[in-house]
């Protein structure tokens, strides 16, 4: 089974090569990309994809806006976190919320195990066990 996967991120350049990386892997496709939270709620919307990669700050709808809207419709979607900047308070938050995995973008080689991870309904940011 192929696993449709919506990129949300506000730099064409970071989507762009994000894309590649994510299609480089067996059975992953991307399905759709959006450029800020309110058209990842309308992508959501009309693609349905399997997994949604979110970058946190954005204009428009951050990416915790954008979440919350998306899991209060479709409950138990997959979402990685993206962003540059990392914290345990960060990573506390964003699971609370049902968020997967928050991933820093300078550590991206960690990205494929965490989608893994999410896809399995695994949280790959805490001790598996």
């Amino acid at each position: 089974m192929t696993v449709r996967i919506l990129i949300v991120d506000d730099s064409e350049i970071f989507r762009t090569g994000l894309r590649a990386f994510v299609e480089a892997q067996a059975d992953w496709e991307v399905c759709g990309e959006a450029r800020d939270g309110q058209e990842a709620i309308q992508k959501t919307r009309q693609l349905a994809p399997n997994l949604i990669v979110m970058d946190l700050a954005m204009p428009v709808m951050s990416g915790i806006d954008a979440t919350r809207q998306i899991l209060r419709e479709f409950p138990g979607t997959p979402i990685v976190l993206l962003t540059l900047y990392i914290t345990r308070q960060l990573i506390e938050d964003a699971r609370n919320l049902g968020i997967r995995a928050t991933v820093s973008k300078t550590t991206m080689d960690r990205l494929p195990d965490c989608i893994s991870a999410a896809l399995r309904g695994e949280n790959p940011d805490t001790p598996m066990g």
